[in-house]
């Protein structure tokens, strides 16, 4: 039995806790709304019904105040109800309505790893639990956890020395074992859920089997029903139509008599008295007997009479019975439609279990299968441990051959252990003070430190000024560059100027516009590249095909020339 005091248990509860609480969201603003992990188990509830009773009895404990100690009273109670996995599941099924809205991307429950931890929690179902909630302080309580009881404890040198056989195979069979445990209860609950599923289709098809038949009982008791309705009308009219003819033919019958009688009368007060009293006496007779006749007629007809009255009290008496059978039938008739759609529903949700169930033994053979590998590999490696066991067994015999002349080695070792215990006193006394001069150059380092940080930054500096003059380089040389030209077009003017003076006629100056390459190397003009006017022809060359100058008429100076033009002048002037 473990109670809600149970280190292990409690330690659950809060591992399980830190997991469901793992990336949520923080509250935006000061007036947002708080995102708990109470108002994600609530949800649960819309897509079972089955959680309506949980969250209702924690919202209606009167000793759990806060959100967070309602979510942990839910959680016992769904472990106490052996639902938690189931729940946990349905969660992340419906991630994308519920969770995303709480967690962030990273958080675990958005995650693969919820699944394992879902599937790890369906073997929780075969624990019973049976706890305390309301006595509980859930409010207030401690999330530590104490590992001292999950760690293995150090033991003594023998102990390990006595212990080295079982050690590796002790893990490894309680590994196996469980294992083994786990798939036996998942076939458990397999062969359950199979009988279960199979009983209630047994229970389905007997139930459609009595429902058919009750529908034809209630058919042939309708058509009994009807066919008594008719055979009572009949009864009645027939029974009307024979006692208005017996009364009928009763009183044609007397009045014939007293017809008879009048004129028996009239015919003896004619003849002889004797006559009369004779004839008188045969009919009396003859009307005592017709008389007689017609009482026991009657009496007949009075007694036909009673016995269709009986019988027709039975026959109403038949109907009411069968009209009340009628009505009870119909009632079984909708409580077994109700019956069978409740079976329906329980059938869909055992067939969804079942569906979820074959999915995790489907994961838990593939995780057997991966642990037969594992057990495959474990056993090589067992083999292999046992003849490095051997390889140190024959190390261990030499090692305590060597024991024993370390032994005797030890003993003159111990007066030079003497001698080195002073050198520690005094290694330990210039330890010290190294230490301190470990401490003051620690210092120094961390000042050092900041120094290179400014270095650093310095040389970030440097190197941003650095782009900045090469920038302002570029920007003086293109401006040197447009000086230049300027420069060169002042020239251009005044030449032109001094040359407009001069009578003699002046060669026509090419457009720059017009001009893009050099008219006799052909090569583009660029930024390095200029323009330059021949004095003599006016047509526009590069530098190199313009580098030569000669004195011309109206000029004081030398005169840019192109090639062509300076050996012309040249010949003038030999």
């Amino acid at each position: 039995m473990l109670d809600s005091d149970h280190l292990p248990l409690h330690h659950f509860f809060i591992v399980l806790e830190h997991v469901m609480r793992h990336g949520l969201k923080p509250k935006k603003g000061l007036l947002g709304p708080k995102k708990e992990l109470w108002d994600i188990l609530q949800m649960v509830e819309k897509y079972s019904p089955e959680a309506a009773d949980i969250t209702a009895s924690v919202r209606d404990l009167p000793t759990v105040k806060t959100a967070m100690g309602r979510a942990r009273a839910w959680l016992r109670l769904a472990l106490m109800q052996k639902r938690l996995a189931d729940y946990l599941r349905i969660l992340l099924e419906h991630r994308e309505d519920t969770l995303e809205e709480y967690f962030e991307p990273h958080a675990l429950m958005l995650n693969e790893e919820a699944v394992i931890i879902t599937g790890l929690l369906v073997g929780l179902n075969v624990v019973d639990c049976n706890l305390c909630v309301k006595e509980e302080d859930l409010d207030s309580q401690q999330g530590v956890i104490d590992f001292s009881l999950y760690l293995r404890g150090s033991n003594s040198s023998n102990d390990i020395a006595g212990n080295e056989n079982n050690s590796n195979n002790e893990p490894k069979q309680r590994h196996i074992n469980t294992m083994l445990d786990q798939k036996n209860y998942i076939e458990e609950l397999n062969r359950h859920l199979n009988a279960t599923v199979a009983n209630l289709q047994a229970k389905v098809e007997s139930l459609t089997t009595t429902n058919a038949l009750m529908k034809e009982d209630l058919a042939i008791a309708k058509n009994t029903m009807i066919q008594l309705v008719e055979e009572n009308n009949q009864l009645k009219h027939a029974l009307g139509q024979d006692i208005t003819k017996d009364s009928r033919m009763k009183i044609t019958e007397l009045q014939a008599d007293e017809e008879e009688k009048r004129s028996v009368k009239s015919v003896t007060s004619d003849r002889s008295k004797s006559d009369k009293d004779s004839e008188m006496s045969k009919a009396l007779e003859e009307e005592r007997k017709k008389y007689l006749e017609m009482q026991k007629e009657l009496d007949l007809q009075i007694s036909l009479k009673a016995e269709m009255e009986v019988a027709m009290k039975l026959l109403e008496k038949d109907i009411h019975d069968k009209q009340d059978t009628i009505i009870s039938l119909r009632r079984q008739l909708d409580d077994i439609k109700l019956i069978n759609l409740e079976m329906y529903k329980k059938l869909q949700e055992c067939e969804i279990s079942l569906k979820h169930k074959t999915e995790l033994i489907a994961k838990l053979e593939a995780k057997t299968e991966s642990m037969g590998s594992t057990i495959h590999q474990l056993d090589e490696k067992l083999q292999e441990d046992k003849l490095t066991r051997k390889n140190l067994e024959d190390n261990a015999r030499t090692l305590g051959q060597k024991a024993t002349t370390a032994e005797k080695k030890a003993v003159a070792a111990e007066g030079d252990l003497r001698i080195e215990r002073e050198w520690r006193i005094s290694l330990q006394e210039s330890m010290m003070r190294d230490r301190d001069k470990i401490s003051t150059l620690t210092q120094e380092v961390e000042s050092l430190k900041a120094i290179g940080q400014k270095y650093l930054l310095l040389q970030e500096e440097q190197h941003i000024l650095k782009t900045k003059y090469s920038e302002a380089q570029k920007t003086l040389e293109e401006v040197g560059a447009t000086l230049s030209e300027n420069k060169l077009q002042l020239a251009e003017l005044l030449e032109k100027e001094s040359l407009a003076t001069t009578t003699e006629e002046t060669p026509t100056w090419a457009n720059d516009k017009d001009a893009t390459a050099c008219a006799t190397c052909n090569k583009e003009f660029n930024i390095t590249r200029r323009k330059h006017h021949c004095r003599m022809c006016g047509l526009i060359f590069c530098a190199a095909c313009s580098d030569k100058t000669v004195a011309l008429t109206g000029n004081t100076k030398p005169v840019r020339v192109c090639g062509a033009c300076y050996t012309e002048a040249v010949r003038h002037t030999e």
